[in-house]
């Protein structure tokens, strides 16, 4: 097979064209925090505490970090050593199998290509609830287009807009804690509290009321928030020396990304009863109305539920805007290796993968059928193909790092000529495969997300069936 570096596009004078590495390390870090910071903290955290209680949310979150960090060590390793575009694929290929290469480069496309439609839909949801008169498709063809000039326009440009971005909600969430904490310790009243409310509403209700069965039942859509943190692997390719890069970029955004989600459980369990955090659509005003509101609004902060709407809608384009990015490098990479036709790998002069980027935002159509088929239905089947097929990427990580170290060593190399190792191998990549395993396993468990479980599984004997019938047509 072909290495996803081997092959270049030439422009109109033969000249080579490749993706230029345009990003530095805070690009790469808020790219990561942009991705991951999204609907699985803002919408999605109230519905965690409400299913697995103040403290079993807290662990859950803990244990989806833990594994979000081992995933990410071990494609530290791989990514630093062989730092290319749409890795996840090249990765899995050279240290799998070409045909799971092929299958988990198909996955990861899926699973950001589903997440567009999520992003895309919820905000539009959001932006009825200021403009109930105009129609979910019309702000959904809105989003569809500004994030498209975002990705098409150039890489640095493309940057540049999801910094900031994500800037906006990562400090949202830094004022959401700061200021919860304040509450939570009686520096600032809270509504409903005479004095400091402390941490007793953590343990009120017992120390995990609804059991431990809850915190495992939720770690789907826990992974789900961590979802984005491997897109540092996708950039390396495109990064300034990703030697130094790519490991500072991968602690960075792991650690602060557990600060975040962590710290808002807390501030959350600590304020709300737990029963009332998850989202109600139905009796309740939207989506805006998740935890982060109720918070504001019983703090006494003016115009709380504009100004979380307008913070959850650009949470969710950053999401959009990093998917996008992420979705057309894997595409991209695919027709570098000569498993889809050359004109999928065609650049701009900006070195953007235009005809990638213009296919991928298929994912974000259903969107515009929301009206007819509901926007809930569109948005959790979307969710639950999204969150699987991320899960299949994280496990292919840690078995191709495993198999890489193993390989390194019986060719001769030193663990010393490696830039970057992963820590306490092989248990490292064991831990994360398994826990993985375990977490896709628990789609099969929810009702609602079955029909998307079964319908991954036919995708995946669908990639490889497609693949050796490709292999074995160029053979023949």
């Amino acid at each position: 097979m072909d290495s996803p570096t081997s092959s270049q596009q030439l422009d109109a004078e033969g000249k080579p064209i490749s993706l230029k590495r345009a990003m530095s390390r805070r690009h790469l870090i808020m790219l990561s925090l942009g991705g991951a910071i999204g609907t699985g903290l803002f919408l999605s955290s109230g519905s965690v505490i409400a299913q697995a209680g103040p403290l079993g949310a807290v662990i859950a979150y803990i244990i989806g970090g833990l594994i979000a960090y081992m995933v990410m060590l071990c494609l530290g390793e791989l990514a630093v050593n062989q730092p290319v575009t749409g890795s996840f694929g090249a990765f899995a290929a050279n240290n799998i199998g070409p045909g799971t290469g092929y299958m988990v480069s198909w996955m990861y496309w899926l699973g950001w290509s589903a997440t567009l439609g999520t992003e895309f839909t919820a905000a539009a949801l959001l932006m009825q609830e200021w403009f109930p008169h105009i129609s979910i498709w019309i702000w959904t063809l809105i989003f569809i287009c500004g994030v498209l000039f975002s990705n098409l326009y150039s890489t640095r440009f493309f940057a540049e807009s999801e910094f900031w971005l994500s800037f906006i909600k990562v400090a949202t969430v830094a004022i959401f804690i700061l200021i919860g904490l304040a509450a939570i310790l009686g520096f600032i009243s809270f509504d409903g509290y005479s004095s400091a409310p402390l941490f007793s509403n953590l343990t009120e209700h017992g120390w995990l009321p609804n059991g431990l069965f809850p915190i495992f039942a939720t770690m789907l859509i826990v992974n789900f928030a961590f979802n984005g943190t491997e897109m540092i692997g996708i950039a390396a390719g495109e990064t300034e020396n990703p030697e130094k890069n790519v490991p500072k970029a991968i602690h960075a955004a792991v650690w602060r990304l557990m600060i975040f989600f962590v710290g808002t459980i807390i501030v959350i369990s600590s304020l709300l009863p737990y029963q009332d955090t998850g989202l109600n659509t139905e009796h309740s005003n939207g989506l805006s109305s998740s935890p982060f509101v109720t918070v504001f609004n019983h703090i006494g902060i003016p115009y709380a539920e504009d100004i979380m709407r307008f913070v959850i809608i650009t949470a969710l384009l950053s999401t959009a805007n990093s998917g996008l990015y992420a979705a057309s490098r894997m595409m991209w990479a695919l027709s570098v290796q000569k498993q889809l036709p050359k004109v999928f790998s065609k650049l701009t002069k900006s070195g953007t993968p235009v005809i990638a980027i213009l296919v991928t935002m298929i994912g974000g159509l259903p969107g515009l059928l929301s009206e007819q088929f509901g926007a809930d239905f569109i948005f959790k089947n979307l969710l639950g193909v999204a969150a699987f097929t991320m899960v299949i990427v994280w496990m292919s990580i840690c078995w191709s790092q495993f198999n890489f170290r193993r390989n390194w060593l019986k060719e001769g190399h030193t663990l010393a000529e490696l830039k970057f190792r992963t820590p306490w191998y092989p248990l490292v990549p064991i831990l994360g495969f398994i826990t993985c395993t375990i977490t896709g396993l628990s789609m099969a468990a929810d009702p609602e997300m079955l029909s998307g479980f079964i319908g991954c599984l036919l995708f995946m004997a669908a990639c490889y069936a497609s693949y050796y019938w490709l292999y074995h047509n160029k053979k023949s």
